[in-house]
């Protein structure tokens, strides 16, 4: 695969999946359409959440991927399946927000079923939504520490950045899981607001994140290294 396809394919399907979400939050977007198709969309959203993510990983655990020159970039190189780096803080943020992203696929496929009981919701909805929160808190610290820890202040670097707008994401995706917790006596959200508000800014904080990934990428590739002219034959013979 081309590394520089493999990044815009990563940034592309996360600019959509966030997309989605913030379509899918909108209410005049939802009354439009109803509560089926609104469910519809986060659940598409969350495919295509999954899909960049899954990229995103084959990024981190395959070095000819990320560490290329502009000529580079646009060669077809081999993609690592599978390697186990914990000690990779790039790579353990990359793994376990593909993780959490097969929650919310989980969490956004049980929403679809609109006649299900609070306790229904509460196993098949809720506490998946809780547990890909919860992932993607921790991939987003991982990301942070990535980029120079919780204490630097590198609003220049792109790649900092994005970091730190996923991190808001990742909070504010956590804020809208917890409010959304259906209470068993009214049936009703905690609070709705909080989390339709949650998921609409976390995934606009994503969108922006997996944006900037298109000029971080032209930022990092190095340019490129010019091959050494061939020795003329008669210098070489004389």
């Amino acid at each position: 695969m081309r590394p520089v396809r493999l990044n815009a394919a990563t940034a592309g399907l996360f600019v959509v999946g966030s997309s989605c979400f913030v379509l899918g939050s909108v209410p005049a977007y939802s009354d439009a359409v109803g509560g089926l198709a609104d469910a519809v969309t986060y659940f598409v959203g969350s495919i295509f959440f999954t899909s960049a993510s899954y990229l995103q990983l084959l990024q981190a655990q395959t070095p000819a991927m990320t560490d290329v020159d502009e000529s580079r970039q646009h060669t077809p190189e081999p993609v690592t399946t599978w390697r186990w780096l914990p000690e990779d803080r790039g790579w353990l943020a990359a793994v376990t927000q593909f993780a959490g992203t097969l929650y919310f696929n989980a969490s956004t496929l049980g929403a679809l079923f609109q006649n299900a009981s609070v306790h229904e919701q509460d196993r098949h909805v809720w506490r998946p939504d809780v547990v890909g929160s919860t992932f993607f808190l921790a991939s987003s610290a991982f990301a942070v520490l990535a980029v120079g820890g919780f204490r630097a202040w590198r609003p220049r670097s792109l790649p900092w950045v994005i970091a730190w707008l996923n991190l808001i994401g990742s909070v504010l995706f956590m804020a809208s899981a917890l409010a959304g917790f259906v209470l068993p006596g009214s049936g009703d959200a905690i609070n709705e607001r909080v989390a339709v508000a949650g998921t609409l800014l976390g995934a606009l904080c994503f969108g922006a994140g997996a944006a900037l990934m298109f000029p971080a990428w032209r930022r990092a590739v190095r340019p490129a290294v010019p091959l050494p002219e061939p020795r003329d034959r008669n210098q070489e013979s004389e």
